[in-house]
Formats: C-alpha cells, structure tokens, sequence
C-alpha cells in the first residue's frame, strides 16, 4: 500500500467518525417527496433511510434552494448484491434549461465495487461525466460526500479529499451553474437498464427490500429568501466569511486530487475519443487541478 493511499485511508476514517458541524434536522430541514413508507426519519430526526423494493424506489428533498454553498452528507450505501440500484446525492433547480450538480452510486454484484459517477448540467446540458471506485467499502461504514459550489468552481469531495474539481470557465464559452437557485436531493431507484456494467446485470429482487442510509444533513449556504434572492447577495451576510465561498485547492489538495484522478478515476468524458471524436470540449483543453 502508497503511503498516500495509506495516508487517505486514515484521513477517510478519521472523517468518516467526526459529525460535520450545525447537521440539519431532517423534520426541519428535509422533506420525504416520494416512496410511501420506504423512506423514513428516525433518532429524532438525526438519521433518514431510504428504500427500494420491486414496486418503488424512494426519496426527499431539502425545504430550502440555495444559491451556493458547501453541503455535505453521510452515506452508508446498499451492502452485499446492489446491482441495479442507484442510490443519489444531488443539487438540482427546476425546469427547462436547469443546473444540477451529481452524486450517483451505482450498485454492483457482491464483491464488486461502487462506481460513483459525477456529472454537472448548466443551462441544461450535461455531458461532463467522471467516475470513479473508492479505496474503501463505502457499506461497511458511513462516509461524508461534499459538494462545494462556488461562482469560481465545483468541488466534489470524498471524506474531505478532493476528487473532481469544475471550474468556472465561462470566459471561453463553458456554461456553468450560478444563477439558478438549487435544492438538495436524495433517492434510492432502479435504473438495472444501464447503472451496472451497462446493464448486463440486472437488479436480484430476492434480495430486496435494499436500504442506503443517511445522516448528518449539513447546509453552509445561501437559502432563496422569501423575495426570491439569495440571502448571500449582501456583503454584509453572516455567511460571506464562510470559508467555501472563495474555496479553492492549496497544493497538498492538488497532490490529493492528482492521486485520486490517477489511481481511482474509472471514466473521464474528456478522455472519450469515441464521443468526442471531432474535438474535446473546450474545458478539457485546460488542468483540471487549478
């Protein structure tokens, strides 16, 4: 084992054993939008569970939608057989023309690894997939997934480590998310027609009901006031010291980010020569470790 490798182990559990800081009530803060029964609230709102049987997957979205900020969730996802399932963490506004930002794991057969597969929409248009396999088993125990969402950049971070990073760009005609005000997602599905080995293995039902598992729902941001702005457009705002709004890789983030990229990125779109056989898009002609 690297020494780095080693190293992120024992940041991962260190993280993965610390509460982020002010979590959410998920009575206060979330509400259960779909899948009847097979979502629940439980420990006083502390902890949330989401389920899926044959009949129905299940899900919930944050009350508020935000206009930046950090949000971090811990996950324990669907052990043993998951194939089939996909289970989600995700910012999303309404609508045509909609921003999103993606956490989806996709399940796989027992021993197998989960494939997290990250994507990012501005103005409606995707198509900026990476994936990547973890260095540890993301059942065994909760771990803290992180977006952070800036007007200079999009942060994806696994236990505190860097793993993606979008920058804004758009001064070279790259879309990016910072007008539409975004909620937090999270569900639990079936998507056996393509999540796993591009659908070659199909859910085993004998195995259902699958449960992942939620906790320490925590918000840094800029919730939609009732005018309809953000509550961060005064510089005068509480949150404007907040330390995600100008939050950027120093170098041992960058050393994270380079190791991660090069040892667990499984799918990168602007590697795709097959899709993007004309030219690559423009943003992949620059480092992504800026």
């Amino acid at each position: 084992m690297s020494i780095c490798m080693l190293a992120l182990l024992i940041l991962s559990v260190l993280v993965s054993t610390q509460a982020p800081q002010a979590t959410a009530d998920f009575y206060k803060d979330a509400e259960i939008t779909w899948g009847d029964q097979r979502a629940k609230i439980l420990n006083a709102g502390r902890d949330l569970t989401l389920s899926l049987d044959q009949a129905s997957g299940s899900g919930f979205q944050s009350k508020n939608e935000y206009l930046f900020g950090r949000f971090d969730m811990q996950l324990k996802l669907v052990p043993g057989n998951s194939a089939g399932t996909v289970t989600t963490f995700y910012l999303s506004s309404q609508g045509a023309g909609h921003d999103e930002i993606d956490f989806e794991f996709l399940g796989n057969s027992s021993g197998s690894p989960y494939t997290i597969h990250t994507n990012v929409f501005a103005q409606g248009k995707g198509n900026k997939e990476q994936q990547f396999q973890l260095w540890f088993d993301p059942t065994s125990s909760f771990h803290t997934y992180s977006i952070v969402w800036n007007p200079q950049r999009i942060i994806f971070l696994v236990d505190n480590n860097p793993i993606r990073v979008f920058n804004n760009q758009e001064s070279i005609g790259v879309p990016f998310p910072k007008s539409q005000h975004m909620r937090v997602y999270a569900s639990l599905w079936n998507a056996d027609d393509w999540a796993t080995q591009g659908g070659r293995v199909k859910t085993d039902w004998t195995k259902a009901p699958f449960t992942a598992y939620y906790r320490n729902f925590n918000i840094k941001g800029c919730p939609k006031s009732s005018s309809g702005s953000s509550s961060c457009g005064s510089s005068t705002s509480s949150n404007t010291n907040e330390g995600w709004r100008t939050h950027q890789l120093d170098a041992a983030g960058r050393n994270r980010l380079r190791w991660v990229q090069s040892k667990h990125m499984v799918y990168n779109y602007c590697s795709d020569k097959q899709r993007f056989a004309n030219a690559v898009p423009a943003e992949c002609k620059r480092s992504r470790f800026l």
